[in-house]
């Protein structure tokens, strides 16, 4: 078996981790006891690119469980967690080709190398192995039945192929699923985000003023945790929706360049680039702290940073200084994802819905796949269902259900006051 990790002697370390994640996902676990009966993956080859952690792992074991032979890579060059990595390859027998603070150019090899087993599924967080398929390995398309995309960067990114005419194959937006966003985005974020933070920092979030660029479901959820740590919230967006939305919830809203005079953190969670860039850097003041829990690390202008400092230096793990003329600024985790550079990513609990998504969507595809356009479809609310209720279920928590009478006035419409 081919594989590329850090330290095959860290598997027990990993492997430990795994199972206490694994207490966890409740919902996955009873998705993979099924698996385990049915073998619905049988004979399906599953190309995954995804931030290598414990959560992760347990989704792998899950797909494997079900018959389907997986290879793993990382999506990101800083969320490797080694120890998992390597027990996925020794306890588990799963290809990986994932190591922490890789290199640029090793990132994208690992992304080829996951490709070799000739996939039908691809799984994918951030849209890199679908369009390396796309730019690269187009004569992989054809084996190809569909995909699954887990996170909104990636989401975007494929919808932008659809509407150029690019996409190649369907794939499934986890994302979109409710028991993924309303859950994972904005619990598992707020609180992984505030993790990442701490960890790196220690510093005291009570009377900071934290300014929170974005106001989405990862945004919302971290905006809600920092209040409720003490700390003062400023909300800059360009959507006037959710500004308002951002204000009816009781949060000062302000264009970036107003927030940057003022903020002592910054943190990014929009997707886009440039979000935080040279004119604000020079209106911040001495200390100012800049994060992004973003997928990509774009959405702070590093590059202009870089030319602005007179001198950096790395004052703590994950926490870089540069020094401008008149004052210190710090970059955590290199502008990378935050909640997983820093720190440990989502919570398992969250993580649960969110693979449980995952590996329904497959089985979905494997049924269903080849009566897909080749466009970006919602997770079937089916499906969405399902996992909630599951989810209720591992909590031991009861719901009513609809009495006959009931279900026959909501089809209806002739009975009024």
């Amino acid at each position: 078996m081919q594989y590329d990790i850090k330290n095959i002697q860290l598997a027990d370390k990993g492997l430990k981790r795994i199972k206490w994640a694994q207490n966890q996902m409740l919902v996955l676990e009873i998705i993979r006891k099924r698996f385990e009966k049915e073998k619905p993956l049988n004979g399906v080859k599953l190309s995954a690119c995804l931030h290598v952690t414990t959560e992760t792992a347990n989704l792998m074991i899950t797909l494997k469980a079900g018959g389907a032979e997986v290879s793993l890579c990382a999506s990101n060059p800083l969320s490797t967690q080694d120890d998992v990595a390597s027990s996925l390859v020794k306890d588990f027998g799963i290809p990986v080709f994932a190591i922490r603070g890789i290199n640029k150019e090793g990132y994208y090899r690992h992304i080829q190398s996951t490709l070799n087993i000739n996939p039908h599924i691809t799984m994918d967080d951030g849209a890199d192995l679908v369009s390396m398929i796309h730019s690269n390995f187009q004569g992989l398309v054809d084996h190809i039945i569909g995909g699954t995309e887990e996170t909104t960067t990636g989401v975007i990114r494929l919808r932008s192929m659809q509407a150029e005419g690019a996409l190649k194959y369907p794939i499934i937006a986890v994302n979109d699923a409710l028991t993924k966003h309303l859950f994972d985005n904005r619990y598992g974020t707020g609180q992984s985000t505030i993790d990442g933070l701490l960890r790196a920092t220690n510093i005291l979030l009570a009377g900071k003023i934290v300014v929170i660029c974005g106001y989405g479901w990862c945004a919302r959820g971290l905006a809600d945790r920092v209040r409720g740590m003490g700390a003062r919230v400023v909300i800059t967006e360009i959507d006037p929706i959710k500004a308002l939305e951002a204000v009816m919830d009781g949060f000062q809203v302000s264009p970036i360049r107003s927030a940057a005079r003022i903020g002592d953190i910054f943190i990014t969670l929009t997707g886009d680039k440039n979000v935080i860039a040279k004119k604000e850097f020079l209106l911040m003041k001495d200390g100012a702290i800049l994060a992004n829990s973003g997928h990509f690390n774009v959405e702070i202008d590093i590059p202009s940073l870089e030319k602005l400092a007179i001198h950096k230096e790395v004052v703590r793990d994950n926490v870089v200084s540069y020094s401008l003329e008149n004052k210190k600024i710090y970059l955590l985790a290199e502008g990378r994802l935050l909640n997983l550079a820093a720190a440990e990513g989502h919570p398992a609990s969250v993580m649960d819905m969110s693979f449980a998504n995952q590996a329904l969507s497959v089985e979905y595809l494997i049924k269903n796949g080849s009566t897909l356009l080749n466009e970006v479809y919602s997770v079937p609310r089916n499906i969405d269902r399902e996992i909630a209720y599951l989810k209720l279920k591992s909590m031991r928590i009861k719901i009513d259900q609809l009495t006959p009478e009931q279900k026959k006035y909501l089809k209806s419409w002739q009975e009024g006051t």
